[in-house]
């Protein structure tokens, strides 16, 4: 298992210096941009280094907010998830 982002992603994180995105640190950002974006050497690679557990855990607290609303979906029904709603995700209550 590498501990290095893979290069191919690199144009996921145009805004960023490359070379100073640390995996570990950097968690969130890496699974946002590499499940919205990424091949399936890319994915591969995340699922690797994070594991399902925590993909499982990133994509149910943040997918939905984070996520393209397909790709959040299709992530959920890998990973066995039960969609959210936005409705139920709100942090504004009515």
């Amino acid at each position: 298992m590498q501990n290095v982002i893979p290069v191919s992603a690199k144009l996921f994180f145009q805004e960023f210096t490359f070379s100073k995105l640390d995996p570990r640190e950097h968690a969130s950002l890496v699974m946002e941009r590499i499940l919205a974006y990424g091949n399936r050497a890319e994915v591969r690679w995340v699922f690797d280094f994070y594991g399902v557990s925590q993909l499982q855990k990133w994509v149910s607290e943040d997918g939905l907010r984070l996520l393209p609303k397909r790709r959040y979906h299709l992530w959920c029904v890998v990973l066995d998830l039960a969609p959210e709603t936005a409705q139920k995700k709100s942090q504004w209550a009515h």
